[in-house]
């Protein structure tokens, strides 16, 4: 039977904290968030390809908030890592899921490696499509919790110059969208995040220049905020800016002012 009650909010504090399983969680917006729901007490299960960033990270937020600290040290974009995720959190009271992990490239399709854009699409969108079925499967038998995607201002058209991150992105927004009203009769709330440009290590691996870039902490805040509030948030003036000025054009101007937007951004040096 479906549950008719709005979606609670998982990230607020309760007598008995209960647990987040954020991924990407050693650097950039996953950071920023694992940092914000240990300051308000809940326990966290954090993942990462970097061992070594996780073990002290967890040193750090349960020696500043005393909450428990789980770390999982694995590719996400591998068959197994997302298993060995899922098994990190088995027993444990997760009401929320945090999807942060991800990468994008620069520059031309055509001229990419093959092998780089299959990791991609297995990273943004398999891994995330895989936790979100695992963990939305556990909300709905509980009754509540939330999830969180990260989708992108380049996911509402084609992105010239990121044109396969952009695609991925597009998954992960019309997923999102999807899921919401799935979910929302079970008391899930689920979000998609669509911030613009954000300095993180995302910027030095796709080979970008990042100008008017928000913080990762401001992004973490104003997304946990709109938390079962909404289905999409766009974190920061210029995300709205552009989803507003972008969102007055038909879709083909939409894909050519994207493509000057982001193939002035390509770092060709």
């Amino acid at each position: 039977m479906k549950n008719s009650s709005r979606p609670t909010d998982p990230t607020t504090p309760k007598k008995s904290a209960t647990w987040a399983v954020i991924t990407g969680a050693s650097s950039g917006i996953g950071l920023a968030i694992a940092r914000e729901l240990a300051a308000r007490g809940k326990h966290l299960v954090l993942a990462a390809r970097r061992g070594d960033l996780l073990t002290d990270l967890r040193t750090t937020l349960t020696a500043a908030h005393g909450i428990e600290v789980r770390t999982v040290a694995t590719d996400l974009g591998t068959p197994t890592g997302c298993e060995q995720l899922q098994q990190a959190a088995a027993g444990l009271d997760v009401d929320l899921l945090v999807c942060s992990a991800g990468f994008g490239t620069a520059g031309d399709f055509l001229d990419g490696d093959l092998a780089t854009q299959l990791a991609m699409v297995d990273l943004n969108c398999r891994s995330l499509m895989q936790l979100s079925w695992h963990f939305g499967r556990a909300f709905v038998r509980r009754g509540s919790g939330g999830i969180v995607l990260f989708s992108s201002v380049v996911a509402f058209q084609g992105g010239p110059s990121s044109t396969n991150y952009a695609a991925t992105k597009a998954y992960v927004q019309s997923f999102a969208e999807g899921l919401h009203h799935e979910l929302a009769p079970h008391g899930v709330a689920v979000l998609a995040s669509a911030p613009g440009p954000v300095h993180t290590g995302f910027a030095q691996r796709a080979s970008m220049r990042m100008g008017k870039a928000l913080d990762a902490a401001t992004v973490a805040r104003v997304t946990l905020a709109a938390l079962g509030k909404r289905c999409t948030v766009r974190p920061g003036w210029l995300s709205k800016l552009l989803g507003w000025s972008l969102g007055t054009l038909p879709r083909w101007a939409r894909v050519r002012l994207m493509h000057r937007i982001l193939g002035g951004m390509v770092d060709t040096a």
